[in-house]
């Protein structure tokens, strides 16, 4: 068993397709780039102008973000506007929705050591929001069974479902720089379906470096891409 957890909900589309790319991943170290930076600058302001919206006191951020713009404080100012909208939606159907931020969730009961950070979580009765904020401008990201999101969902429900009466999941990417809000539901049996029948056994191989490689649409985000044998044949 490896010492450290490698099966980010970030790289589950990857993984789940691909199960034993995630041990190959792990050995290959990560550099960064900007891009990264601009979208790790860009959650910090959202997670800011949400808390400051619901009336907490955070503190500004801006003057320490290296890449702050005008483009940055438009995406942020829409997506803060958004979740309002959301929370305020929740309260017509709950008198006391739950509104987390920045949350670490943890769905380690389906995938080995499995845990993220839900930009916003929305806890009521009757329904579970997951909302996430994607900055990049490359890939347009879709919501519809979204293995990072259900991930997430996982998560929450696993915390919360016993606190409110959960019946359905809605997950949404906010993706602004795209002008794409792309959301997606799925009903709570329905999402545990698939954790019990397809995410916690293809997790499970992943963990242990087992199944078989399968190449797709899923290898250009592969740091083992470029001495991949099947992905050669695959090209080829």
């Amino acid at each position: 068993m490896p010492k450290h957890a490698y099966l980010s909900a970030s790289a589950s589309h990857r993984w789940l397709a691909c199960p034993p790319s995630a041990k190959l991943c792990a050995g290959i170290n990560d550099s960064g780039s900007p891009y990264a930076q601009q979208g790790t600058d860009a959650h910090a302001l959202c997670e800011y102008k949400v808390e400051k919206l619901l009336g907490r006191d955070p503190n500004d951020p801006t003057e320490n973000l290296t890449y702050f713009d005008t483009e940055m404080a438009d995406c942020t100012d829409e997506y803060a506007s958004y979740v309002m909208e959301q929370v305020n939606d929740a309260k017509q159907h709950c008198s006391d929705p739950l509104i987390l931020i920045e949350e670490k969730l943890d769905f380690s009961k389906w995938v080995p050591e499995g845990f993220g950070t839900g930009d916003c979580v929305i806890v009521a009765d009757d329904v579970l929001h997951i909302i996430d904020f994607k900055y990049g401008l490359g890939v347009l990201v879709d919501a519809t069974e979204n293995p990072q999101m259900m991930c997430y969902a996982l998560g929450a429900l696993d915390t919360f479902d016993g606190i409110y009466d959960i019946q359905t999941i809605r997950l949404t990417i906010f993706q602004p720089r795209r002008d794409n809000i792309s959301t997606y539901e799925i009903s709570k049996t329905d999402l545990m379906k698939w954790a019990e029948e397809i995410l916690k056994p293809t997790a499970e191989l992943a963990y242990n470096g087992e199944g078989e490689y399968n190449a797709g649409d899923h290898c250009p985000l592969c740091k083992a891409k470029a001495t991949c044998r099947k992905r050669a044949e695959h090209n080829l």
